[in-house]
């Protein structure tokens, strides 16, 4: 019975992380500081909003693989954001074609 209820709890888990695979990945904590600096080390950065399945509203940046949780109400934070929109990680849009070269096919005239 014990192996079944753990059986049946890690497939529950399991499932959770397939349904809300960004579950882990909210900030759940953030800072009201920012150290001198950091802001020209960012590589990009996003914005987590206080809606499903994150409670918090933050501002996640990215620097050296490592991501830091700030509040998105410092003023230099506000500022730098502006400044610097095309560090955003764009989402490829869905059903876009490619245009595809057309192929003129040549006749051979024979005589």
């Amino acid at each position: 019975l014990v192996h079944f209820i753990s059986m049946l709890f890690l497939t529950l888990f399991l499932l959770f992380l397939a349904l809300f695979p960004g579950a882990f990945n909210c900030c759940t904590k953030i800072s009201d500081e920012i150290p001198k600096g950091i802001l020209r080390r960012v590589e990009r950065f996003e914005i987590q909003k206080a809606d499903g399945l994150c409670h918090l509203e933050a501002v996640i940046l990215y620097i050296e693989g490592r991501k830091f949780c700030v509040s998105p109400r410092i003023r230099k934070v506000k500022k730098w954001m502006k400044k610097n929109k095309h560090k955003i990680p764009r989402k490829k849009p869905h059903g876009r074609k490619q245009k595809r070269s057309k192929i003129i096919k040549k006749r051979d005239k024979k005589h």
